[in-house]
């Protein structure tokens, strides 16, 4: 899932100092799971932006909403009424959430309250780690399921950097290097004759190296 957190509260008030009126508008897809932007997290931070504009002596009228996924666009017609009676919005959905905002309502200026984080895993309640960079070109069935591209810091992938030692990643402490786990996962499973394979470089441009991404179903146009 898109894993996300929120932007500093001052930062956020920067963004809305100019206007009296704004929509805060939620998501009910993946950053409600992580905490971050569901309806809980929309009415906190209404709270929080009411106080401290108050104490600026600038008060301000939010209106909060949160659909059912914030990226797709049946979703957002369906709050086009109020969208179009305020001056701004502030969306605390992740970076896809509010670039569909700006697609679907031009004339509206969204603000970012989230900073997007990566894809995760719940590794326990309220943490997750990232498992997937989204690379375009997975790579998992001859690593064992793990990632070298997301969970190797030096994103290496012909073995362990000659810095790890004692399976730590040299990078950060706080990390096993994912090498030695992807050699202890490929012995376990006895498929270490996957490492000695010689293969071909990786294709960057499947991943944002290229740019703008985009996928077509052709059998869901059937």
């Amino acid at each position: 899932m898109i894993v996300a957190d929120r932007k500093p509260l001052q930062e956020i008030l920067e963004y809305i100092k100019d206007y009296k009126k704004i929509m805060l508008m939620g998501c009910g897809g993946c950053v409600t799971v992580c905490f971050s932007g569901g309806a809980k997290a929309v009415e906190l931070l209404a709270s929080q932006i009411k106080m401290a504009r108050k104490e600026q002596g600038n008060d301000i009228e939010i209106i909060e909403c949160t659909p059912t996924r914030q990226c797709e666009y049946e979703f957002l017609e369906e709050l086009k009424k109020d969208v179009e009676s305020v001056e701004a919005v502030l969306s605390i959905a992740c970076g896809v959430g509010v670039q569909a905002m700006a697609v679907h309502f031009p004339e509206m200026h969204t603000v970012p309250g989230l900073n997007t984080k990566f894809m995760g895993y719940p590794v326990e309640h309220a943490l997750w780690e990232e498992k997937c960079a989204g690379c375009g070109d997975c790579v998992l069935e001859w690593t064992g399921g793990l990632c070298p591209i997301s969970r190797c810091a030096k994103k290496l992938l012909n073995g362990p950097c000659g810095g790890s030692a004692d399976g730590v990643c040299e990078v950060n402490k706080d990390n096993e290097c994912v090498w030695q786990l992807i050699y202890d996962r490929l012995k376990k499973l006895g498929k270490l004759e996957n490492l000695n394979q010689v293969r071909k470089p990786k294709d960057w441009r499947t991943s944002t190296n290229a740019g703008q991404r985009r996928i077509k179903f052709e059998e869901a146009m059937l």
